[in-house]
């Protein structure tokens, strides 16, 4: 209701419920989205070139013959029990799937992440030392000209370069990353690309606002080193916006890595999810956007009460 407030406390809370909604949200939006997919499961578990008889008793035994309602319920009693179901392929639980590849797409995410903090700030800061110098518009261009380029084309054209012409580095994951780090070169990069781009012009923007504000001009005119007030006082000023940009950077790459993983072979849960897709194996579909959707959720909570903390406000319109 506009003109009325809440306190800091208030504005966590009501923050953590909407939260919980949303989460509550993801089984049935999953839910929703997997039972429009196009093709019969049963008809794919069934084998090649099965009878009617077959698929029938196929569709019986994975209780695919029962009204949606019913399914979804059972679905989601077992999610509150922790239990992701079955795989329609081969009858392995889903969270054995997800696990056996969790530890690939967790290390190209990790590394992507640790990698993109200390680039992206870096090239904001040599962009804000001095704006509109030949530093900024050097980096302003090729941030730029980098982000408008799609993954999947950096990708074909990094491994057309460095690894089938220059050779330095493999062109895929075939056979396992254990022991070959530098299978990970090629994705990381790819994951690298845009998000750094747009992390060093938000870094660049927010910097050079601060700068512009009356402590900074007055922390200037008193002698204060201008890199000490960059540093000190404009550069924590300037990362509210970042950090949650940040949290939407890692949910994009849910979707990115699934892009770098099926470009370059690596066996996570990209590839997982691209071969469920393939297969018509619902409930590995279901777990996997389960997992990304909660992930996203936890993402964008964490991110509004970091971003709150770090440019807090005495009140907050509710």
């Amino acid at each position: 209701m506009a003109g009325v407030t809440a306190t800091p406390r208030g504005w966590v809370r009501r923050r953590l419920l909407l939260g919980a909604g949303q989460i509550a949200a993801v089984p049935v939006l999953v839910f929703v989205l997997t039972e429009a997919l196009p093709g019969d499961a049963a008809v794919v578990a069934a084998g090649d070139d099965p009878d009617p008889a077959r698929i029938a008793a196929v569709r019986a035994a994975l209780r695919l013959d029962r009204p949606a309602v019913e399914r979804f319920a059972d679905w989601a009693g077992q999610l509150a029990h922790g239990d992701l179901g079955r795989s329609l392929v081969g009858d392995r639980p889903v969270a054995d799937h997800l696990t056996g590849a969790l530890a690939p797409t967790l290390l190209l995410a990790a590394l992507t992440l640790v990698l993109l903090v200390p680039a992206a700030v870096g090239l904001g800061l040599l962009a804000a030392r001095r704006e509109g110098g030949a530093l900024d518009r050097a980096v302003s261009t090729v941030t730029l000209g980098v982000y408008a380029v799609p993954e999947f084309a950096l990708g074909v054209l990094l491994t057309a370069v460095f690894a089938l012409r220059l050779g330095w580095l493999p062109p895929t994951a075939v056979g396992g990353i254990g022991g070959r780090p530098a299978v990970l070169v090629l994705p990381v990069v790819v994951l690298l690309a845009r998000p750094v781009c747009s992390t060093a012009r938000l870094v660049r923007a927010g910097l050079l606002d601060a700068m512009a504000a009356p402590y900074a001009v007055h922390a200037l005119r008193c002698g204060v080193p201008p890199n000490r007030v960059r540093l000190g006082h404009a550069l924590p000023n300037a990362l509210a916006p970042v950090v949650q940009h940040l949290a939407r950077t890692t949910e994009w790459l849910l979707c990115g890595v699934i892009v770098a993983e099926a470009l370059f072979v690596v066996p996570g849960l990209g590839t997982v999810l691209l071969d469920a897709v393939a297969a018509r194996d619902v409930p590995v579909v279901q777990g996997l956007a389960v997992l990304f959707g909660t992930v996203t959720v936890l993402l964008n909570l964490a991110a509004d009460l970091a971003a709150r903390r770090l440019a807090p406000r005495t009140e907050v319109s509710v």
